[in-house]
């Protein structure tokens, strides 16, 4: 399992997390700089950032939702009236305001089922989000697969966003193949099999250059 730092969560959905460094950080640094030609050029550019949990479980899977298919402003806007709409946000107070408030504050019919599927699902206790601390990443991914609204790059987004699992590798992401194009590739097509064949010497740190590879394209650090 990985080693990290927790950052310390809260039940407001708008305020900030604590930001503390995963345990596994520096070294994954260090390892990836003296494997990998590329790693060497990019991570010391970013000597200062690091990944960032968001700590509440259900939080980070609601907002994942809400920025599905639509653009980071967009998501970013919708998401603020969902907070300003449930102030003290977990399941128990998602389920009460329900679909009609919901979807006042932008979020499709769909996406209103999905997040009210999943406060169900945590209220129920069909998910156990104290048991994933100790689980494989595969079994925390099925387990978040059988929530309606969530695939797989959802869940790989929670185990690296939420859990900072340290070797998570999301091939499904776009951001991450645009990367791997542009500094393996000289910005030529990459398939997946090529990705996965470029982050074997990433391992066991894919979580790590993956962030790094996100931040060659954008200054601003990627938080899900």
């Amino acid at each position: 399992m990985a080693q990290a730092v927790k950052a310390s969560g809260t039940a407001k959905a708008g305020a900030p997390q604590e930001r503390t460094c995963p345990m596994y950080w520096d070294e994954a640094r260090a390892d990836l700089v003296k494997r990998d030609r590329i790693m060497r050029r990019l991570i010391p550019k970013h000597p200062e950032g690091f990944l960032v949990s968001r700590g509440e479980p259900f939080i980070t899977l609601a907002r994942s939702i809400t920025g599905q298919q639509i653009s980071v402003r967009a998501a970013d806007a919708v998401w603020s009236r969902v907070c300003t709409a449930v102030p003290r946000m977990s399941p128990g107070s998602v389920i009460r305001v329900g679909h009609e408030v919901l979807s006042s504050c932008g979020l499709s019919k769909r996406k209103c089922e999905y997040i009210l599927d999943l406060a169900e699902s945590f209220k129920s206790r069909h998910v156990r989000p104290d048991r994933w601390a100790q689980m494989d990443d595969e079994d925390v991914i099925a387990e978040l697969t059988r929530i309606r609204g969530i695939g797989r790059w959802t869940a790989e987004m929670f185990l690296i966003f939420n859990l900072l699992r340290p070797n998570v590798l999301p091939l499904d992401d776009l951001g991450l193949i645009k990367a791997i194009s542009l500094h393996y590739f000289s910005g030529e097509p990459v398939s997946r099999s090529e990705a996965r064949e470029v982050a074997e010497n990433w391992e066991p740190w894919r979580t790590v250059a993956t962030w790094y590879m996100w931040r060659s394209l954008d200054p601003i650090t990627v938080e899900y």
